[in-house]
Formats: C-alpha cells, sequence, structure tokens
C-alpha cells in the first residue's frame, strides 16, 4: 500500500509539472529598447500579464536597438532572435525606414522594405515560429494627416497589412490605434506630448497603448 500511494504520487508530480513558458521576442528599434525600461511597453505588458494571472506562462524578451531599420533586423536576426529560440516573433518595424528618408535620405524604399520583410518572417515560418506583425506608428501627432510623413507612414501600414493577409499572420495595427487615440484625446492637434514625447518615441502613454494592443493578439 505504501509504495501504491509513493507511485501515485510520483504520477502525479509528472502530470503536474510546471508548463513551459511562450517566449516571445519583440524585435524592433529604440522603441523596442525602451521597452524593457520601467515604463516601456514590454515592461506595461509583463504587468498587463501578471494583472491577468498569466506570469506563469509568458516570458518576454527584448531584442530592440536604436536606429534599426527592416534590413537591419534582418542581418541581426541570427544572433539577436533564433539564437533565443522563442516561440513568438513580434516585429515592430518601420518608422526609421520612414522617417530616415527626410532626415537624412537613408531610409528604406518600399520595394527593399517588402522585399527584407518577407525575407524576415520566411526566416521565422520556417522554424515554425508564430510571428505577429505590426503596422509603424506615428512621426508627429497631428491627427488631420498634415504631418510630413504620414502620407509614407500610411502606404508602409498598408503595405503590413497586406503581408499579414498574404501569409496568414495575427496583425496588431498600431497606426489605426494611434490615429483613433489621437482623434479623441488630441483636440488641439498638437505635434507631439500625446502619445510621444518627440513626435516618436513612446510617453507613459503611448507604450501603455502599445502594450495593450499587442497584447490583445498575443493571448489570442
Amino acid at each position: 500500500m505504501k509504495y501504491a500511494i509513493l507511485f501515485a504520487g510520483i504520477l502525479l508530480m509528472a502530470f503536474t509539472s510546471p508548463q513551459k513558458k511562450k517566449k516571445v521576442v519583440f524585435f524592433g528599434d529604440s522603441i523596442t529598447q525602451a521597452g524593457v525600461n520601467p515604463d516601456g511597453y514590454i515592461t506595461k505588458m509583463d504587468s498587463l500579464i501578471k494583472a491577468e494571472g498569466q506570469s506563469a506562462n509568458y516570458e518576454l524578451v527584448g531584442a530592440g536597438i536604436s536606429g534599426n531599420k527592416i534590413y537591419d533586423l534582418y542581418l541581426r536576426v541570427e544572433n539577436d532572435v533564433l539564437s533565443k529560440n522563442p516561440d513568438v516573433v513580434v516585429i515592430y518595424i518601420g518608422i526609421n525606414d520612414v522617417w530616415h528618408k527626410a532626415s537624412s535620405g537613408t531610409g528604406t524604399d518600399l520595394p527593399k522594405y517588402i522585399q527584407f520583410y518577407k525575407a524576415l518572417i520566411k526566416k521565422f515560418t520556417d522554424k515554425n515560429i508564430k510571428v505577429i506583425v505590426c503596422t509603424p506608428t506615428v512621426i508627429g501627432e497631428r491627427n488631420d494627416n498634415s504631418n510630413q510623413q504620414d502620407g509614407d507612414l500610411n502606404q508602409y501600414s498598408k503595405v503590413i497589412r497586406s503581408l499579414a493577409d498574404e501569409f496568414k499572420l495575427p496583425l496588431v495595427d498600431l497606426r489605426n490605434a494611434f490615429a483613433g487615440y489621437l482623434q479623441k484625446n488630441n483636440p488641439k492637434n498638437e505635434e507631439k506630448g500625446i502619445l510621444t514625447t518627440d513626435r516618436v518615441h513612446l510617453n507613459n502613454a503611448g507604450n501603455l497603448l502599445v502594450a495593450q494592443e499587442m497584447w490583445k493578439v498575443i493571448k489570442q
């Protein structure tokens, strides 16, 4: 009887061993690099996960580098993402690809952006890693489509939506989420200070909005 109870206990332990956490890597630029800061969007998402009692199920990892564009992500994908063996990768890139076209002439034209984005998706899907794609947010917070790069951001966002459809990938449409928020919360049509500190990089409210929008898709 004693051995039967011991055997039953061993079986119970075997079937109730801790569940492996789902590793989610966030792949992007300076916004993602800052995402692990105390008020960053990755840190805020971790708080959302804990509040929902899901902390035992997810491990969040930041892989952002300031100034990165789509081809920078492709060049460092092996060392900075694949080596971490993620279950999910969230690709959040495009601001610098658009912004640097006007600021320094070193942005990424649309055909090249599409080419590298598709190659990056293939890198992950070939290894059965779930891919979530995100549209870029803002370069300027005016809500009447009068920011200098609004046209390009809308075009690049349209491309990402098309890639999500083509490859059947979950989409976090941050461009639409920011536009909706700014319509409601920027009555003076300010250029910055609602969701960003400097027209691009996120403040506390911007980080929270990104965290909420990403988490809604990740947990599905």
